[in-house]
């Protein structure tokens, strides 16, 4: 996204990056072969300190509550500056970082992303954007055409909307690879073969389908990390069987994905790249 940003976005100065790792600002800052591209912060105090709009991408709930409320003890303060929240979170956890900026003075934007990172590279993201109006008028330039190819706007709404929108789409890519696995084993073993499925999926279900499928055939989930950790689908899976308990739906399917992941994470470790292991990417 960042990298997008700078080459496509008409901004002012170059964008302040703050990494809790500095080894992955410094080589995002060699990617772009220039290192007047990007300017890295040494702290989050101080990368908020000089910045107007905040964008927040990181693992977990605990990672975001913990970095926000870092930058909100900003010694010059937070009043006007707008955060901009990309990650998969609960929607309480998002309202409840929503209030905190706001009583802080800041302004917030829940904009969590679909997409895996090739498409993030390629500025192909669907972004999901909730929150006051003015707010979310503040991000649109920085969506289309820039990080993503759509945007969808729940302007208005309560920032949370937006990653119960982004849990809920996780939910079918859990299903999707689900499917797909399934029905590849069962096509292998009962004589169908893998490429009359794929051949299938081509013309029936072009698109996500058939890139997933093509991935599991080309052994394409075979690299040295993977593209996402097993402990990261976990923790979606589980954000969503938790939120579905609370309205009173049993997500089946996203359960069997979940036990699937469980045991990939004994077999691997939480970031499903112990060597010589298959992984398979959300």
């Amino acid at each position: 996204m960042v990298k997008n940003i700078v080459a496509k976005a008409n901004l002012e100065a170059p964008p302040i990056v703050f990494n809790r790792n500095i080894q992955r600002s410094k080589e995002l800052q060699a990617s772009l072969g220039s290192p007047d591209k990007i300017i890295i912060a040494d702290s989050i105090e101080d990368a908020v300190a000089k910045s107007d709009v905040i964008f927040t991408s990181l693992a977990d709930d605990a990672s975001v509550l913990d970095v926000i409320d870092t930058a909100l003890t900003c010694p010059n303060g937070v009043k006007g500056k707008l955060f901009v929240e990309t990650s998969t979170i609960l929607p309480a956890t998002t309202n409840a970082l929503a209030e905190k900026v706001r009583s802080a003075g800041g302004e917030f934007v829940a904009a969590p992303v679909f997409g895996a990172p090739a498409m993030a590279d390629n500025g192909k993201l669907v972004v999901v954007l909730a929150g006051p109006s003015a707010a979310v008028d503040r991000v649109t330039p920085y969506c289309d055409g820039i990080i993503g190819r759509a945007t969808i706007e729940l302007r208005d709404r309560e920032p949370g909307t937006a990653t119960l929108l982004k849990v809920t789409g996780n939910t079918f890519v859990l299903s999707m690879v689900e499917t797909l696995a399934e029905g590849h084993v069962f096509a292998e073993k009962s004589g169908l073969g893998s490429g009359v499925l794929h051949k299938f999926l081509e013309a029936m279900l072009p698109g996500p389908y058939a890139a997933y499928s093509t991935r599991m055939m080309s052994g394409d989930y075979m690299r040295d990390q993977p593209l996402f950790a097993v402990d990261l689908a976990k923790k979606d899976a589980n954000h969503a069987t938790s939120l579905a308990k609370e309205v009173g739906v049993d997500l089946k399917m996203v359960k069997v994905a979940r036990a699937h992941l469980e045991e990939l994470e004994t077999e691997a470790g939480p970031t499903g790249d112990l060597p010589g292991q298959v992984y398979f990417f959300f």
